[in-house]
C-alpha cells in the first residue's frame, strides 16, 4: 500500500470524528443579522462633522479615504481598518485636538454604534476555526501517551506563527508533508513504546576515568595535569584539548543519572565547570546539561540526570579560571594557578520510569503476547538476537476492538462512539486479510488513530464547552499535553467545572514538575525566548559572553517567570520588582557583586535601591532576543515593548520608507539617526510611540551589559581592560542617551525613571498579561469581542494590584476560555 493510499484511507475513516466537532457560521447569516451596510450612514454625519476633511474628497492622511473604504465587514482587512478606526477615535488620537473634536456623548454614541457589527462579526469568525496540536504539544502528548522520551518536534514542518505564538490554530495549517511525518513519527514512537523482550531491559553501568583515555597520552604534561591519585586536572576550558571523555561513549540513548568526583585544585575558591553533551557526529548538537561547583578540599561528588543520545560522550569544561601559558611549552606542573581536578565520571542508564512501558500496556494490556522461540534455543544468547512475538486469538476482531477502545479513548482525549471506532476495526481486519500479523495490524489501526483529525485536532464545538473540552484547554495551557488521570476521571464525571474544581485542579497543575512546560513555551512565545541564539554576539565588541553567561540568560527569566506567578506578585512586578533571579555568573554580568551571590543556581536575590535591574526589560534574555550580535536598535526594541508589554501590535514601515541602519563605524549613534528619521511626517506618528521605550533601553548592550558609551572596533577611545586574560578589541564609541519623552508626555532621563513610568501603568501590564495567557491557552488571537471580558477580568483584581496568580485563575475562569 503506497503512502498516498495510506493517508487517504487514514483520513476518509477518521472523517466521523470531526462531525460533531464544529459546525461553521454562516458569513451571509452573519451579514445579514447584522445588517453590515446600514452602520456606514448611521456614522456618516460623524465623519462629515469630524473627520472628512483630512479622509475625503481626495485627502488621504496616513493612507485612510473614508469615502472609499468598504463596508464588507466579513472581508479581514477591511474589519482591520474598521477597528482601527475604532480605537483611533476611542483613545482620543482621531480626530486631533487642534481639529474639530467631537463632544463626548458625540463620540460615544460614535463607538457604540460602530462596537455592535465589529463584535459580533468577530464572534461569529472566531468560533470556526480549527486547533491543531502544535509540534511540542505533540511531541508531550505522544511521548506522555506512550511512556516515551523520543525527539519529535524535529520531524515535523515548522508551526508558523500569528504574531509571536505558534500554537493559534489560524496559522496551524495541515499538508500531506504533515501527515507523512506523522506516520513516521507514530511509527517510531510505537517501535520505542512496544517491549523487544518480555524481560526488563537491563541498566548499563559506566565508570570513566581521564587518565585511561587516549587524550591523556597526548595531554598529560603539557595542556593535562596527572595527579597521584589518578586525578586529572585542567587549568582552562574549551579550545583543544577539549573536555570531551571518549570512555563514556553511549550505546542506547535514554536518561542516564551521571555522577563526577572532583575538587578545586590549587584554589582558594570552588571551580564551576559544565557538564555537557558531545559527538563525532559532524554538525551535531552540543548540549550542555548542567554546571556545577566543586569546593576545595576532598574530593566532592555532584549527581544529575540527562537524557543522552546514541554515541555522545561527556564532556566536562572548566569556567572562571584560565592558563596564560596554555599554548607555550612550558611544563604543566610549572603552572600555579587554580583547576579542576576530576576523577571518576560514572553513568547509569537508560533509566526506565516502569516496564512494560505505559504504551506497551496501552495497546496490548489482557492480551497474550508471547515469544516465538527460535530454533537453536542458543540464539538468544547472541549479541544480534531479535526476539519475534505471537498473538494467538479465536476472535481478532474483538480482541482488536478492545485493543484500539483503550487505544483511542486515551489519544482522543473523550470517549469515542462506537461508530467511529468501527472504521480503526475495519482497517483492522482488512490488514489481517492481505496476510499482516495481528500487532502488525493493530499497529497499522493505532497509527491510523494517531494520524486522525481527532488526535490532532483539538475537539471542540461552538459555543459553550463541554468538561472534556475544559480538561484539554486548561491541561495543554499548563502542561503543554493531554489530560492526565484526574483530569479525565473529573470530565467523565462531569465535575471538572463544578463547585470550584477548577481551580482546585489548577493549582494541582501548577504544582506540578510539568508546568516548567507552561514556563518554557508560554516564556518563549510571548517574551521571544526561543530566538535567543538567532544571532551569535561579536566576539570583539562583547569577549565576555561565554557558554555559562549564554547558557544562565534564559534560566533568569522562567524563573522569574515562575516567581511572580507562584508568589502572586502585582503586575507592576513585571517590570519593576524589588528583586532578580540570579546565580553568580549573573550577578557578576550585571555588577552585582557585592549582593555575594555565589554558585550556579538560580536564586531570589534582593536588589540595592539605586539597582537598574529588576523586571523582564533588565534581564539579559530579553535584551539578547531584541539586539543582533553587534548592535541595538531602539526601534526594534521599542516595537518589542509596545507589541509584548503594551499589548499594542505596531503598524508596518510605510511603502518606500528605508530602515534605518546603525553607523558601524561607531561615529554616530542611531538615536541621531533616528532624529532625522522621525522628522518625516508619514514616520512621526509611530516612532512617537515606539521609539522613548527603544531609547531607554539603549542603557543595555545586545548581550544586556549596562553601558554609558556604545562600543564600536572603528573609531573611539582606547582602553587598558582584559578579559579572560586577554586585551579587549574594542573601543569606547559616543556616549548613551536613554532619555526620550513617552507619547503621553511623561518625560524620563534614564531607564529607573522609564521604568518607573511604566510600572505606574498596572492596569495595562494586567491586561497584556491576561491577553497574552488567554491567546496561549485557547489558541487563538483575542479580538474586538473579547475585549469586553478581558477588561472584566482586569477588574476584578484591580483592588489587589493586579495579582499574577490571581490574574491566570480568572482567565481560566471566564467565558472565553470556557467558550470557543
Amino acid at each position: 500500500m503506497t503512502k498516498t493510499i495510506y493517508f487517504a484511507m487514514v483520513w476518509i475513516t477518521s472523517v466521523l470524528v470531526l462531525t460533531d466537532v464544529v459546525t461553521p457560521v454562516s458569513a451571509n447569516e452573519v451579514a445579514s443579522s447584522d445588517k453590515v451596510a446600514e452602520f456606514e450612514r448611521s456614522l456618516q454625519s460623524f465623519f462629515e462633522n469630524h473627520c472628512n476633511d483630512c479622509h475625503a474628497d481626495g485627502e488621504r492622511e496616513g493612507g485612510l479615504a473614508l469615502d472609499e473604504l468598504s463596508t464588507d465587514l466579513l472581508d479581514p482587512a477591511v474589519f482591520a481598518k474598521w477597528v482601527t478606526i475604532h480605537d483611533r477615535v476611542q483613545s482620543g488620537e482621531m480626530p486631533p485636538p487642534d481639529g474639530n473634536p467631537p463632544e463626548p456623548d458625540q463620540r460615544q454614541s460614535f463607538l457604540e454604534t460602530l462596537s455592535v457589527p465589529l463584535e459580533r462579526i468577530h464572534r461569529s469568525r472566531r468560533s470556526t476555526v480549527l486547533r491543531r496540536l502544535n509540534r511540542q504539544e505533540y511531541q508531550n502528548t505522544m511521548n506522555d501517551l506512550f511512556g516515551t522520551q523520543l525527539e519529535l518536534s524535529g520531524l515535523l514542518p515548522e508551526d508558523a506563527r500569528s504574531h509571536e505564538f505558534d500554537n493559534v490554530g489560524e496559522a496551524l495549517g495541515l499538508s500531506m508533508v504533515h501527515l507523512e511525518r506523522y506516520m513516521d513519527a507514530a511509527s517510531k514512537v510505537l517501535d520505542a513504546a512496544i517491549a523487544t523482550s518480555n524481560e526488563r531491559p537491563s541498566v548499563d553501568q559506566i565508570s570513566a576515568w581521564y587518565k585511561d583515555t587516549r587524550e591523556a597520552e597526548k595531554h598529560v604534561g603539557s595542556a593535562w595535569k596527572l595527579l597521584d591519585d589518578d586525578y586529572m586536572v585542567r587549568f582552562e576550558g574549551g579550545g583543544y584539548p577539549s573536555g570531551m571523555l571518549r570512555n563514556t561513549n553511549v550505546e542506547r540513548p535514554g536518561r542516564y543519572r551521571i555522577r563526577i568526583t572532583g575538587y578545586a585544585y590549587q584554589s582558594d575558591q570552588p571551580v564551576t565547570f559544565s557538564v555537557g553533551g558531545t559527538s563525532f557526529a559532524a554538525g551535531s548538537e552540543k548540549p550542555i546539561y548542567g554546571y556545577f561547583r566543586l569546593p576545595l578540599g576532598e574530593p566532592t561528588t555532584i549527581e544529575l540526570e540527562a537524557w543522552i543520545e546514541r554515541r555522545y560522550m561527556i564532556a566536562i569544561e572548566p569556567h572562571g579560571i584560565t592558563h596564560p601559558n596554555r599554548y607555550k611549552q612550558a611544563s604543566i606542573d610549572e603552572h600555579a594557578g587554580p583547576g579542576l581536578a576530576i576523577g571518576e565520571v560514572f553513568l547509569e542508564g537508560p533509566l526506565l520510569e516502569q516496564f512494560p512501558s505505559r504504551g506497551h500496556q496501552l495497546i496490548f494490556s489482557g492480551i497474550d503476547r508471547q515469544e516465538v522461540m527460535p530454533r537453536n534455543p542458543r540464539d538468544r544468547l547472541k549479541r544480534w538476537y531479535v526476539p519475534k512475538f505471537s498473538i494467538e486469538a479465536d476472535e481478532p476482531n474483538s480482541l482488536a476492538r478492545k485493543s484500539l477502545r483503550r487505544v483511542a479513548d486515551a489519544v482522543m482525549r473523550k470517549p469515542m462512539k462506537e461508530e467511529a471506532l468501527s472504521p480503526y476495526v475495519d482497517l483492522f481486519s482488512q490488514r489481517m486479510q492481505d496476510g499482516e500479523s495481528i500487532e502488525q495490524s493493530l499497529r497499522t489501526a493505532i497509527t491510523a488513530l494517531l494520524c486522525s483529525p481527532g488526535f490532532l485536532y483539538f475537539q471542540e464545538s461552538p459555543g459553550r464547552l463541554d468538561d472534556h473540552a475544559i480538561a484539554n484547554r486548561l491541561s495543554y495551557f499548563l502542561h503543554r499535553t493531554c489530560p492526565d488521570e484526574t483530569l479525565d476521571a473529573l470530565a467523565r464525571e462531569g465535575k471538572l467545572t463544578a463547585d470550584g474544581e477548577l481551580r482546585i485542579q489548577t493549582e494541582r497543575l501548577m504544582n506540578s514538575p510539568r508546568f516548567e512546560r507552561f514556563l518554557v513555551d508560554f516564556a518563549n512565545s510571548w517574551l521571544d525566548l526561543r530566538e535567543i541564539d538567532f544571532t551569535a554576539p561579536d566576539q570583539k565588541l562583547f569577549p565576555e559572553y561565554d557558554p555559562f553567561l549564554r547558557h544562565s540568560m534564559p534560566l533568569e527569566t522562567l524563573a522569574f517567570l515562575r516567581e511572580v506567578i507562584e508568589s502572586n506578585l502585582p503586575a507592576r512586578s513585571l517590570v519593576a520588582p524589588e528583586f532578580a533571579m540570579l546565580n553568580e555568573r549573573l550577578a557578576e554580568h550585571y555588577g552585582l557583586e557585592n549582593a555575594d551571590v555565589r554558585g550556579t543556581q538560580i536564586r531570589k536575590v534582593t536588589l540595592p535601591n539605586d539597582s537598574i535591574r529588576g523586571g523582564l526589560l533588565a534581564q539579559a534574555s530579553i535584551l539578547k532576543v531584541t539586539a543582533n550580535g553587534t548592535n541595538t536598535s531602539p526601534v526594534t526594541r521599542g516595537a518589542w515593548v509596545m507589541e509584548r508589554i503594551a499589548g499594542v501590535t505596531p503598524p508596518p514601515p510605510p511603502p518606500g520608507i528605508p530602515g534605518v541602519e546603525p553607523d558601524i563605524r561607531g561615529a554616530t549613534t542611531l538615536r541621531e539617526l533616528l532624529d532625522k528619521h522621525r522628522n518625516a511626517d508619514n514616520c512621526r506618528a509611530c516612532h512617537q510611540k515606539i521609539d522613548p521605550p527603544g531609547f531607554a533601553m539603549e542603557s543595555f548592550n545586545p548581550i544586556g551589559g549596562y553601558r554609558e558609551r556604545y562600543r564600536s572596533l572603528g573609531e573611539g577611545e582606547r582602553i587598558d581592560l582584559r578579559i579572560n586574560n586577554r586585551r579587549v578589541a574594542y573601543k569606547l564609541g559616543p556616549p548613551v542617551d536613554p532619555s526620550g519623552q513617552l507619547a503621553g508626555g511623561e518625560a524620563f532621563s534614564g531607564f529607573t525613571e522609564f521604568q518607573k513610568l511604566l510600572a505606574e501603568q498596572d492596569r495595562m501590564l494586567a491586561r497584556t498579561f491576561v491577553t497574552k495567557l488567554l491567546t496561549f491557552a485557547c489558541g487563538r488571537e483575542m479580538g474586538f469581542s473579547d475585549r469586553s471580558e478581558i477588561e472584566r477580568i482586569v477588574e476584578s483584581t484591580s483592588d489587589q494590584q493586579y495579582p499574577l496568580q490571581e490574574l491566570l485563575h480568572a482567565v481560566i475562569a471566564s467565558d472565553i476560555f470556557h467558550t470557543k
